[in-house]
């Protein structure tokens, strides 16, 4: 079969919800014509979308390998890249407090590459909180609203962290103040 009935296969898959079908065809149109640009891009959009994300990353590549100049190609790639990173932070910060640093450097390309992931900045604010940084951690978690502004835990974040940069500021003030550094 040649790649553009396997790409109408896939399609009517589609329309019908049967999501690992339209995979299977779009594989096939794959096969058929792997120097395809655009075959590749709609596999990894339908993998990405059954939760695939290695497959789909893979198929993303080679799309804006075979295309560069394809803003589409390139955009979904980094989409993609920017989950990836999210994905590593948050298993980094499930270790521990001492990998936030990596976590911070990680979740920063992830919202260079996605500035529209909101996942990418409510745990950038976290890993941000983790090391006692509330004003970036602030920073952050509002990025965050500004993308979902009904977001029920960025909301509690944002309470949470300003809370607890006030109560640092006021730490530190007493610890001046008890130093002779302020002068009133």
């Amino acid at each position: 079969m040649n790649g553009h009935k396997a790409m109408q296969k896939a399609y009517e898959s589609i329309l019908a919800h049967d999501f690992n079908q339209a995979i299977a065809w779009f594989e096939q149109a794959v096969a058929a014509a792997p120097d395809h640009a655009e075959y590749h891009y709609r596999l990894s959009i339908s993998c990405m979308r059954s939760s695939r994300f290695a497959q789909a990353a893979i198929h993303a590549a080679k799309a804006a390998e075979l295309d560069p100049n394809n803003e589409a190609y390139r955009s979904h790639l980094e989409r993609l890249q920017a989950k990836e990173n999210v994905e590593k932070a948050q298993n980094l910060l499930e270790e521990g407090r001492e990998k936030a640093y990596l976590s911070i450097l990680l979740l920063k390309q992830a919202v260079n590459l996605d500035p529209l992931s909101k996942e990418a900045y409510l745990l950038l604010a976290m890993a941000y909180a983790d090391i006692q940084d509330f004003c970036s951690a602030l920073e952050a978690v509002t990025e965050a609203l500004k993308l979902d502004p009904s977001n029920p835990s960025g909301m509690e974040l944002k309470k949470e962290y300003e809370q607890q940069l006030h109560q640092y500021l006021k730490k530190s003030w007493t610890l001046k103040k008890g130093k002779g550094e302020i002068n009133e």
